[in-house]
């Protein structure tokens, strides 16, 4: 290709249009990151059981039974079922991975890597071979998200100030700050390798990304010049912000990290007298946002009783017009029917078909770039749909050969939707 050729590649089909990863991975880090990767125009290849994976069913589920959580980790992505267990499977995956020029030699797992798929036997078959591999625990123990979130403390300092225990929070959060990070560690290695010619192995922990995060937020930091973080429930640390309840019933979150947010929200709701006499009493400033945390329960009626008068449809208005930081606490549908940043309103939303769901709002990719198009949203693949097309494609086998290892078990040439 040329460099025009490339450009206008990248410009049609994403900027990542000149990469193919062969992805053999389960669960939520590697998934996603492999998505993120189709969803910016790489071509991802994912290897599965001829069974499929041991989440393809993991819930939620849709009417059909169909996996709503493995499809939504899949989007946009190829699929070739491929028996690992036999010895020409696990030769045919390597092939894969080695396979495909210059953008090609990319391997994104989350599996325990054993021969001929780990590291030192790809780069035998392809010297400047990039491995990505994420781990659970950097201790070399079996780990997952939740497993490592309890570790960090955060669990201690979530929830109700009453509450005793730890309180586990729903989100998987290092496994989204995992993937997007093994994203950015993939194509740094990859740029490295254009500059260079050298292949890689990054491997990558939960647990450091997790302990990294608490450290560079300073939890840590904290804990080791002698504080202590303790539960607050859903007020904002370190300044002012909680909940509260409208006329109608709604719950809105405050915040006023700022001095003009602060200043806004004051004016919004009348209180300026009121926080006056505060300070006076007090001995506080509150334009400083930690004396706004000192002083976040004398604070906290004062907005209460404004709240209390106004539903949520005034308070929009009022709070907006004042620069105020704010927004609706809203349930999962509610957030589906009647947000408009979740709709077709949105560019990075369209409906797609997804086989054995049917029709689904699906993301792109969340950023947006003014001189590049983004690849249109894909919906995820039904299980072997693409292992004859790459086989042919990417390795050059004759629709003979590869009708051969189909009927050997080796692989799945084509399967059924989901749900039929």
């Amino acid at each position: 290709m040329t460099n025009s050729d490339n450009r206008a590649a990248a410009s049609a089909g994403g900027a990542l249009s000149d990469l193919c990863v062969v992805e053999l991975a389960a669960f939520i880090a590697a998934p996603l990151a492999g998505m993120t990767l189709a969803q910016l125009g790489a071509e991802v290849v994912k290897i599965e059981p001829i069974g499929g994976s041991f989440d393809a069913g993991r819930w939620p589920l849709s009417p059909s039974g169909a996996s709503l959580y493995w499809t939504a980790l899949n989007k946009g992505k190829r699929s070739v079922a491929i028996d690992l267990r036999k010895k020409e499977g696990a030769e045919l995956a390597a092939a894969l991975i080695a396979a495909g020029g210059q953008g090609g030699g990319i391997f994104l797992t989350n599996l325990p890597a054993r021969a001929p798929l780990d590291f030192d036997s790809l780069t035998a078959r392809r010297p400047d071979v990039i491995m990505a591999s994420i781990l659970g625990s950097s201790d070399g123990s079996t780990a997952v998200d939740y497993t490592i979130n309890c570790a960090t403390g955060l669990p201690d300092v979530t929830g109700p100030v009453s509450h005793e225990g730890p309180v586990n929070h729903v989100l998987p959060a290092w496994d989204v700050i995992t993937a997007m990070s093994i994203v950015n560690a993939i194509l740094i290695a990859e740029r490295h390798r254009r500059a260079t010619g050298a292949g890689q192995l990054v491997r990558m922990a939960l647990s450091d990304v997790a302990f990294a995060t608490m450290a560079n937020l300073g939890f840590t930091p904290e804990a080791e010049t002698g504080g202590v973080r303790e539960r607050i429930g859903n007020d904002l640390y370190g300044a002012f912000g909680r909940d509260f309840v409208l006329a109608d019933g709604r719950r809105i979150m405050i915040v006023a990290i700022t001095a003009r947010q602060w200043e806004g929200l004051v004016a919004a709701t009348g209180i300026a007298d009121a926080v006056k006499a505060i300070e006076v009493a007090r001995g506080l400033d509150l334009s400083d946002e930690g004396d706004r945390f000192r002083a976040r329960n004398d604070i906290a009626p004062l907005i209460q009783a404004w709240c209390a008068t106004h539903t949520l449809g005034t308070a929009k208005d009022i709070l907006t017009k004042h620069g105020v930081c704010w927004g609706p606490y809203q349930t999962i549908r509610q957030l589906v029917t009647e947000d408009a940043r979740f709709s077709e309103r949105n560019p990075i939303f369209r409906r797609i078909h997804q086989p054995g769901i049917g029709d689904i709002l699906a993301p792109g990719f969340p950023g947006r770039f003014s001189n590049l198009a983004s690849p249109q949203q894909r919906p995820a693949p039904t299980l072997g749909a693409d292992t004859r097309a790459v086989l042919h494609t990417r390795l050059g086998l004759a629709m003979g050969e590869i009708d051969g290892l189909a009927k050997h078990g080796i692989i799945r040439v084509d399967a059924p939707e989901a749900g039929d």
